[in-house]
């Protein structure tokens, strides 16, 4: 039996509609073919979601919160070297966005152009994933791992750095042979440099 708009959660929604986008593509997806796949009305999905635009970002935001949620939790581990927690958080960075570029390329377009539509959503992706990093770069100065006078900038700064790794634009780039050794030169040159 269909669900009942009561038994409709935004959560239920977002997953619909991440099937409906990997469907039909960002184009002609639509709110009603959203509500089709629950088996509600447009209406009970738009009493979740005020505006289609509404619920793209919020299906762009927990496409990236996924990403993020990993990240946060190397640094949170705080009892580890800064130094191996920095190279284990680009490291899952730079993997997470390969899987999700090649575990599901049609799914990753899709994202892509959404998140092209949702500028606001990811400067607060960027900023908490530079807020991490900013965490782990703080604490590897205060033990003297790292030497650098502004954690903040210097957060910023390998994120930058780092952008061939996990910007979507070079996502073509990521599956070449070599990359994972470029990746550990550029990573070790940073780690130098913060020291």
């Amino acid at each position: 039996m269909a669900p009942t708009s009561e038994t409709l959660t935004a959560e239920r929604i977002l997953a619909a509609t991440e099937e409906v986008l990997r469907r039909h593509g960002p184009a002609k997806a639509t709110v009603v073919d959203v509500a089709r796949a629950l088996g509600v009305s447009h209406g009970s999905v738009y009493r979740h979601f005020r505006t289609k635009a509404a619920l793209r970002e919020a299906v762009t935001k927990r496409w990236l919160d996924r990403t993020s949620q990993k990240l946060a939790e190397i640094a949170a581990a705080s009892g580890r070297d800064p130094e191996a927690r920095l190279r284990d958080w680009l490291a899952a960075l730079f993997e997470a966005k390969r899987h999700k570029a090649g575990d599901d390329p049609e799914l990753f377009a899709t994202y892509t152009v959404l998140t092209d539509e949702n500028g606001a959503v990811v400067g607060e992706h960027i900023a908490d994933l530079t807020a991490q990093l900013t965490r782990i770069i703080t604490q590897g100065a205060g033990s003297g791992t790292f030497s650098v006078p502004d954690p903040a900038a210097a957060a910023r700064a390998v994120f930058q750095a780092t952008g061939r790794f996990h910007d979507p634009c070079y996502a073509r780039e990521w599956t070449l042979p070599g990359v994972g050794e470029e990746f550990t030169a550029v990573v070790d040159l940073l780690v130098r440099g913060l020291r």
